[in-house]
Formats: C-alpha cells, sequence, structure tokens
C-alpha cells in the first residue's frame, strides 16, 4: 500500500469485522426516515388507574395529531380500546400547553373536548355517547378547562377554568388577560347554564384535589412575575354546608423577598390517611414533604440532592403517587437520568427500585392494590407505558412499533464541561452511528494497520425549550435521524435546565441571552478541543425558547456555521407584548421587569443587531402558533433577506406551538437536513428536498408564493 491513500477508498474495516464504506461524515444514508419518525407512532401520557383498568392518552401523528383516550382492560386477554370516538380529541387549552384533560373516575371518563373546549363524559365502556358538562361558548366568553378531578361526595367535577373575554362587535382584542379559578361541574349537566367558582382571585391555579375524608380541598396558586418553578403556594380549606369553602389557609410556599428566594411548590396529594404531601425546592433540591393537617407540622420524608419534580409546564404532571395507605412510589433525576423509589410513610425508609429505564415520567397508582403505571424509557428503547407490581414490570403500550438494531443507535455519552465562569454544565454527547459507513480515511501507514481518520463529524448543538426544561439520554428517533446520517449531536442542559437543583435553575437570572449562550458556546469548542468535530460544520438548532437562544448564538457570537430556529424568538420587547398569559411575565425574571428594562430587552433581542448575524438561518413556524406569534420568524427573515444572508422561511397553515401532524414533522425534519447539506456542501445519495430558500421581500410575495 502506497502511505497516502485516496478520500474515496470503499470497504474499510470497522470495529474488527463490519466491512464499513468511506464515505463524508452527513452525507450517509440511513434507514431511519422522516416517516419512521411518525410511522406507527404515537406520543403516550397521562397514565391513570381506575378500577384495576390502565387509562392513557395518545396522541397520533398520523391522524392530524388527535389525542385519544385509551383504555386497557384489567383482564389483559381483552384488547385495549379507544374510548373517546372518532370525531373528538382529548386537548386542554388552558395556558396553551394545556394537560390534564381527563380523568376517570368509577369507569366513566370526564375529557375535554379540543374543538369546542367543553367537558364531556362518557361511560368508559362506550354504552352511551357524550355527555356535556360544561357552559357552551360564545364570542365574547370562551371557557377553558384543565386538570380535572372527582368529587364523588358532592356529585361534581372540579376543574381549573380559564375565561377568556372579547370585546363588542365595534372592538377587536382582548379587554385584558384570561381569568383563572377553581371550578366545580354537576355530573347531572345542570352546570351547562352555570357553574360554581370554589376559589379565585390569584393569577394561575392548579391541582385542586379534594382530601379522603372529603372535606378539604388542596390546590396551588401562584402569581406574575412567577412562573410555578419560581415560586408558588399550597392551600387548602374546608367545605361548607352549602359546597363552598372557607377557612383558607397556606400550608406550603412563598413570594420571594430580599429576605428569601422563595419556594416552588409541585403536586400536592393526599395520601390515603389524610396526610398532604407536596414536593418543594426550599432546600435547593425538589424533594418530597409531609404536612398534618391535625398539628400542622410539616416534615421532609426524604432529603437528597435529587429533583422529584418537573417544571410544570403543563398541567397533569405526576412524580409520585401511593401503592397503599402506607407505601409511596415515587420518581426521582440525579445527574440526568431517572429512577423508581418506594417510601415507606412510616419509618420513612427510602428503597430505590433498579428497572431498565432513564427517563420515567406520569407516575399513578391504584392505593388498594399495590399497582402502578408510568412511561418509562431508555437510550435504546422508545418511551413504553409500565405496569408495575412488586417489582413485575408489564409493558402494555408502546410509543414507536418500529424497530432498529442497536448497532444503528449512537449511544449518549454524559458530558461536563465549564463555561466561561467556570460553572459546571451538563450535557449529552452522541457520536455518528451507522455500521454501513465510517469515515473518510486519508493516511495509512505502511508499517502499521491501523488507520487514522482525517475527518471529523459536522455537529449539531441542540437547545431544549423553557427555558426552564431538561434534555433526558432517552431513545429519541429524531436525534437519531442525524447520528445515523453522520451528523454528531451535543444535546446541553444550559444554565437554567432543571434537574440539576434550584441553584443551577436560577444561574440563568436576569441572564437569559447571557449565560444560555455562553454555555452553548463553550460546549461546542469543549467538543473542538475534545478532536471529536469539524470546526468548520458546527450548526445550533433549538424550539421556542431554544430557538431564542439559537438566534442570540448566531448574532452575538462566531461559534456557529448555520442555525434553525423552530418557533423561536428574536424581539423579545414583541414576546412580551405580545404573548399568552401564562408566559407574558416569564422574562421578567429571566431578563427585567418590563417595560421598565425595555433597553436590556432591546439590546439582547437578534433582530436589533442584524448586522452581527452573517450565517444562513432556516425558520420553521407554525401559523396559528399563540405562544410566539409567526411575525417573530418573518421579521428576522425580512431582516437577513435584506442583507444577502441566505435564509430559508418554513410555515404550516395548521399548526400551533410545535408540530403534531405527520406529513408536517416529517417535512420539518427533511427540509432540515436539506439546508445543512447546502450550507456545508455535503452530497448524500439520497434525493433531497428544495429547501424553500427566500427570494423575494415576504411582503413583496402572494400568499401563494409565500414558502
Amino acid at each position: 500500500m502506497t502511505k497516502t491513500q485516496s478520500n474515496t477508498q470503499k470497504n474499510i474495516k470497522a470495529n474488527g469485522n463490519t466491512m464499513a464504506s468511506a464515505m463524508p461524515y452527513g452525507a450517509w444514508s440511513s434507514d431511519i426516515s422522516s416517516t419512521l419518525l411518525t410511522a406507527s407512532t404515537v406520543r403516550l401520557s397521562g397514565p391513570q388507574l381506575d378500577n384495576g383498568n390502565s387509562y392513557w392518552l395518545e396522541q397520533r401523528p398520523e391522524e392530524q395529531g388527535r389525542s385519544v383516550v385509551v383504555c386497557q382492560p384489567a383482564n389483559t386477554e381483552q384488547d385495549a380500546f379507544d374510548v373517546t370516538p372518532a370525531t373528538m380529541s382529548v386537548l386542554s387549552k388552558v395556558h396553551e400547553y394545556g394537560g390534564g384533560c381527563y380523568t376517570v373516575a368509577d369507569d366513566v371518563v370526564y375529557f375535554v373536548n379540543a374543538n369546542d373546549q367543553r367537558v364531556y363524559s362518557m361511560p368508559a365502556d362506550r354504552s352511551s355517547d357524550p355527555m356535556v358538562l360544561s357552559p357552551d361558548n360564545s364570542a365574547q366568553v370562551n371557557y377553558r378547562y384543565a386538570d380535572l378531578f372527582m368529587d364523588k361526595k358532592r356529585q361534581q367535577l372540579i376543574a381549573v377554568c380559564e375565561l377568556h373575554r372579547t370585546k363588542n362587535d365595534n372592538q377587536t382584542g382582548n379587554t385584558s388577560e384570561p381569568e383563572n379559578s377553581i371550578i366545580s361541574l354537576r355530573l347531572d349537566g345542570s352546570s351547562t347554564i352555570g357553574f360554581n367558582v370554589l376559589v379565585f382571585g390569584n393569577d394561575f391555579y392548579s391541582n385542586p384535589r379534594v382530601s379522603p375524608d372529603n372535606e378539604k380541598l388542596a390546590w396551588l396558586t401562584w402569581n406574575h412575575p412567577n412562573m410555578p418553578w419560581d415560586n408558588s403556594e399550597c392551600w387548602i380549606a374546608d367545605f361548607n354546608h352549602f359546597n363552598m369553602l372557607h377557612k383558607h389557609r397556606k400550608v406550603a410556599g412563598g413570594v420571594s423577598s430580599q429576605f428569601t428566594s422563595g419556594e416552588s411548590v409541585f403536586q400536592p396529594q393526599w395520601s390515603p390517611t389524610g396526610e398532604l404531601l407536596f414536593v418543594s425546592d426550599r432546600n435547593n433540591w425538589w424533594n418530597i414533604y409531609s404536612y398534618n393537617t391535625y398539628n400542622k407540622y410539616t416534615e421532609i420524608l426524604v432529603d437528597m440532592p435529587a429533583e422529584f419534580a418537573t417544571p410544570q409546564w403543563a398541567f397533569g404532571m405526576s412524580t409520585y403517587g401511593f401503592l397503599n395507605s402506607y407505601t409511596l412510589f415515587c420518581t426521582y433525576t440525579q445527574q440526568g437520568e431517572w429512577h423508581l423509589a418506594t417510601i415507606d410513610l412510616l419509618s420513612r425508609t427510602f428503597t430505590e427500585h433498579l428497572s431498565p429505564f432513564t427517563d420515567i415520567q406520569g407516575i399513578a397508582c391504584q392505593d388498594d392494590n399495590d399497582t402502578a403505571l408510568f412511561i418509562g424509557a431508555n437510550n435504546t428503547q422508545a418511551a413504553e407505558l409500565i405496569h408495575w407490581r412488586a417489582d413485575a414490570w408489564q409493558s402494555i403500550a408502546r410509543s414507536s412499533h418500529s424497530t432498529l438494531p442497536a448497532e444503528e443507535l449512537s449511544v449518549p455519552e454524559a458530558i461536563t464541561f465549564q463555561n466561561s465562569k467556570e460553572q459546571d454544565v451538563h450535557g449529552f454527547f452522541y457520536p455518528p452511528k451507522n455500521q454501513r459507513y465510517s469515515a473518510l480515511i486519508n493516511d495509512i501507514s505502511a508499517e502499521s494497520s491501523s488507520l487514522e481518520a482525517t475527518e471529523k463529524p459536522p455537529l449539531i448543538v441542540m437547545c431544549h425549550g423553557g427555558p426552564t426544561g431538561a434534555s433526558s439520554a432517552s431513545l429519541n428517533l429524531k436525534i437519531q435521524y442525524w447520528t445515523n446520517r453522520g451528523f454528531a449531536i451535543f444535546d446541553i442542559n444550559y444554565s437554567g435546565s432543571t434537574g440539576y437543583g434550584r441553584d443551577y435553575r436560577r444561574r440563568l437570572y436576569q441572564q437569559w441571552g447571557v449565560l444560555d449562550v455562553d454555555d452553548l458556546c463553550a460546549g461546542a469548542n469543549y467538543l473542538v478541543d475534545q478532536n471529536k468535530v469539524d470546526a468548520d460544520k458546527i450548526a445550533i438548532r433549538g424550539s421556542s425558547a431554544g430557538g431564542y437562544s439559537v438566534l442570540a448564538a448566531l448574532t452575538f457570537t462566531d461559534t456557529f456555521k448555520a442555525g434553525a430556529s423552530l418557533y423561536g424568538i428574536g424581539d423579545l420587547s414583541a414576546l412580551a407584548e405580545d404573548t399568552h398569559k401564562f408566559e407574558s411575565r416569564y422574562c421578567d425574571q429571566l431578563i427585567g421587569k418590563y417595560p421598565r428594562e425595555k433597553p436590556l430587552y432591546d439590546a439582547r433581542s437578534p433582530i436589533n443587531h442584524i448586522e452581527k448575524l452573517n450565517c444562513p438561518v432556516i425558520f420553521l413556524q407554525g401559523l396559528e402558533d399563540k405562544v410566539v406569534p409567526s411575525n417573530q420568524a418573518e421579521a428576522m427573515v425580512d431582516a437577513l433577506y435584506q442583507k444577502n444572508i441566505p435564509v430559508a422561511y418554513v410555515t404550516f397553515e395548521n399548526e400551533g406551538h410545535g408540530f403534531r401532524q405527520a406529513h408536517n414533522i416529517q417535512y420539518a425534519m427533511d427540509v432540515e437536513y436539506a439546508f445543512y447539506a447546502d450550507i456545508f456542501s455535503l452530497s448524500p445519495t439520497a434525493t433531497l428536498t428544495t429547501v424553500p430558500f427566500v427570494t423575494r421581500a415576504l411582503g413583496e410575495q402572494t400568499t401563494s408564493e409565500k414558502p
């Protein structure tokens, strides 16, 4: 052999026994197609148990994103079946993110219908049609409901209600913010002419739960400018003879001041014996506490550096439940991985239960038969609905029926690196993986059989949303789509992410657009320094708040060569003035109080510094997005076009904040890949989607011409 071999050399022996073709990274052909991401795939959520029967929600991309309540009877010889009608989708729009949109009690399902946002009930055996329980909506008054809970004694359904009012015929727009409250709906349908309001006056409510003796109600509440993971409060009150509430008292939580950093409270839930449990971050970590209503004494169940909660972006989140009167079943996260445990409520004994799952959510228990349901996943197994009893596992539903050989899957490596402030930052690195291909080889020594690969893979740095969110190491086919084509992925839990304690989460206070960008750049540079990726082919992608971090990183640094913003934010002032109630004051914590700090908002807005953004960007946007309206993307697109920077704009007419429909999910992935292939001069053998690069200002295009 000559010392220098051609870069087109084929059939290099990889891993000792597999013949792999040498081909440029990023151009590998892959069997993980965009169709595979949605084919026979559903999103599982909201597990519940009732009379031994298992229930859950399936969101189905192949049915235009429709959500269905599914039941697996206790008699497992019977097949699972859809409970809710094919003409309905189960979805709440409270806070725009929804959640908590159904509950089951005594073989009756209560749910929110997506189209009209009214609450319905129907027998789980489908023996009769749904019956409406809530008032009709009108052009002037629109009700939304979430966090449904059954009050059997008073034969009513308790729920969080969000009231939207509109102006009269000669005016447009909302007169004020939506009004939130806790209400009750009669099960006989009489509340269709009006419901009872139980709790009102604060900006937000969640988790209304009736005590086992049916005499008390517990709930969470918080006010602007706080988000529930910043400062929230847990309250209880007694029902009186008129089925209204009195004797209100606060159990936990409180707003921050110069003397206290405040407290975030999560998932208040009554034990079968009448104690109120809740999760609090008062000791820096979201740990579980118990409150005795008789002696008003609060104690921590287990004090450990772990998180027993997640950020409450949606209703219905659950990290624990009761297997019986004295045994709590729970999940917690440490260093990015989730674990299972039980806690003996009498002895306060904590017992970890080994499981194959590294991502666990949606704990649901039935406290009279020691059983539990949860959604579990790991880095080789997509999410499944797991039935648990006495350390025995049974999968009763799968999110995906597509199977991939382990040899094709990139296994994440947990990495901790430091930002410019010498603070630890965490993330998961996925190297390229495709058993049919290897890197191009430039030099083969005559004296040695070792191969020296000179090419390094392109890198995509991923920014999760939130920014108070978190990346997990569980199997994500959207990540494997990239790694199987020869990309490296770094999924970073930048400062502000959850799972690493309150102090890590609050690092981002007043620093959004600064510290997160520092972390993302430091992560990319760390991999370059480790000789793992190509410094000239580094892209960054993110959605929602992650999309803002993308645009800020592209504008204020030169680390990245291209970017993808999925319904991201380019103008922080516009966001503060034009978003929904739930997040309308979110930036007060992340940046500063608006409008007093408007100069700071403007300084951190990429749209105001477009002269600094000099690399190609692709924007993907749902036109029905109420969280980040499409005008955010359009302003950035127009500004980049005016600078002659390559910019692509992809819109979806029937999508909101996130893409639900199969075709749109597929197209979004394929067009983003085609964009990187164009920018990085990749030459995959597969036919690529045409990238809709903008060739005229959006205002000059007709509706039919818009991408």
